[in-house]
C-alpha cells in the first residue's frame, strides 16, 4: 500500500463526514418543527381528580369474601393453590420451601412458624392469618404488608381468593368457623 492510496482511503472517509453534516444541516433546514403557542389537548386537573394518601390506602383492601366464603368451593380453592406450589408446601409437617409451609395458617398468627426466616416486615406486622387479614393480603402481599419477601403479584379475583382461603381452612387441626351464608338464615 503507498502513499497515494492511503491519501485516496482518507479523502473517501473526510468526503463520508462531510457529505453526513452537509444532509443533517439540509434535513433540519427542510423539516423544522413549529412549536404551538397553547397545548392541542389540554389537561385539565381537577381537585377530585387528585388521589388522597389515604384512598391509596384503601386501595391495599380487596372486596370482602366473608359472603362468598359461604358457598366457597374448595376444589378450586385447591386448584388455585397450585399457583403457590413452587415457594409452599401444604403438607402437615412438610418442609418449609422459598415460603413457609401453609398447613394450618388460617387461624394464626402471622409468622408463627419458628422454623422459617421470616422477613423482618412480616415478623413486625403482627395480628393472626384471620378471613380478612388473608384477604387481604393475598389481593397485594407487597402493599399489604411492606417489605415482604414474597414476589407474587396477588391474585386479583375475589372468587378465587375466597376458594383458595376455604380450601387452606381445611388444612388445619383446629377449623374457623366459616360466615354462615345469608340465604341460611
Amino acid at each position: 500500500m503507498d502513499g497515494f492510496e492511503l491519501n485516496r482511503m482518507l479523502a473517501a472517509a473526510l468526503l463520508a463526514l462531510l457529505v453526513g453534516m452537509l444532509a443533517t444541516k439540509l434535513s433540519d433546514e427542510l423539516v423544522s418543527p413549529r412549536y404551538l403557542a397553547k397545548d392541542a389537548y389540554p389537561i385539565v386537573v381537577t381537585e377530585e381528580q387528585s388521589v388522597p394518601a389515604a384512598a391509596s390506602q384503601e386501595e391495599v383492601k380487596a372486596e370482602p369474601i366473608e359472603p362468598l366464603l359461604a358457598t366457597a368451593n374448595i376444589e378450586h380453592g385447591q386448584e388455585v393453590a397450585k399457583k403457590c406450589l413452587q415457594c409452599h408446601s401444604f403438607d402437615k409437617g412438610g418442609p418449609n420451601k422459598v415460603g413457609p409451609n401453609l398447613w394450618g395458617v388460617v387461624g394464626n398468627r402471622v409468622a408463627h412458624l419458628e422454623s422459617y426466616g421470616y422477613s423482618s416486615a412480616f415478623k413486625g406486622h403482627g395480628g393472626s392469618w384471620t378471613y380478612e387479614e388473608l384477604n387481604d393480603y393475598l389481593y397485594h402481599p407487597q402493599k399489604h404488608i411492606p417489605g415482604t419477601k414474597m414476589a407474587f403479584a396477588g391474585i386479583k379475583k375475589t372468587r378465587d381468593r375466597a376458594d383458595l382461603i376455604a380450601y387452606l381452612r381445611t388444612l388445619s387441626d383446629s377449623l374457623l368457623a366459616l360466615p354462615k351464608s345469608e340465604s341460611h338464615e
